[in-house]
């Protein structure tokens, strides 16, 4: 789900950093997951952004939002790293495979001959009101309602 993020920051012309696991070496000591952008932006604090690739159901449009506490924790961490200058966040990118104008989404954009949308949320607001998952596999999310509430598309996060 990288791709289409990079082509999205690309024609919004905003200079960004992917963070892949070669990059990784240079936090060698390190025993935090990596995320996936440094975006930096015109105004406000730059971004540090983890992002969640899932397939939209034209069935019922169910938004998955799961993450592990594990990749909660390390992006926090990160944030704590780079300073007050940065906010992390994860950036669920959504692939509908239907026609634009009936996802739930706003804000489509085509990659590939597949439509895509994006919401993006805080990692301290997704902390806040995450709930439990998965025990056994160490995952969390967001009632449908609360996502809602506090997950905007990403372009304006730009």
């Amino acid at each position: 789900m990288r791709p289409p993020s990079r082509i999205f920051l690309r024609r919004k012309g905003l200079p960004y950093i992917a963070v892949d696991e070669a990059k990784k070496a240079l936090f060698a000591g390190a025993k935090l997951k990596s995320f996936d952008f440094v975006v930096y932006r015109p105004e406000g604090k730059n971004l540090l952004v983890d992002v969640k690739g899932r397939k939209l159901s034209p069935q019922n449009g169910s938004l998955q939002n799961w993450t592990t506490r594990e990749d909660i924790d390390d992006l926090r961490q990160w944030q704590e790293i780079f300073g007050d200058g940065f906010s992390a966040m994860f950036l669920f990118v959504y692939y509908w495979p239907d026609r634009p104008e009936t996802s739930p989404l706003k804000d489509m954009m085509l990659f590939q001959e597949r439509w895509y949308g994006t919401l993006g949320i805080s990692v301290s607001d997704y902390r806040e009101f995450m709930k439990p998952r998965s025990e056994a596999w160490g995952t969390v999310h967001l009632p449908a309602k609360e996502f809602r509430r506090l997950a905007k598309p990403f372009e304006e996060w730009l």
